[in-house]
């Protein structure tokens, strides 16, 4: 997956995306673990990762992040 940042392009795997978008929806880290059927440790990978590429902090800017970029949808 291809971000722009900046007119900067930022490059996510696909289970980072997967990571980023089940973070957004409010999944723990066990239960990203559980659903994508990986280690708590890879999770916590994928999620630093993550923050490094966007320059991010922690899942509240990650959710936000996710939001803005059309990421996932809310609903009402």
């Amino acid at each position: 997956m291809v971000i722009a940042k900046n007119k900067t392009q930022i490059i996510l795997t696909p289970k980072e995306k997967e990571v980023l978008v089940l973070v957004a929806k409010g999944l723990s880290n066990g239960e990203i673990a559980k659903k994508l059927k990986i280690s708590i440790h890879t999770v916590k990978s994928h999620l630093e990762s993550i923050y490094i590429k966007l320059k991010l902090h922690n899942k509240v800017q990650v959710s936000v992040y996710a939001i803005l970029n059309k990421l996932i949808e809310l609903d009402y």
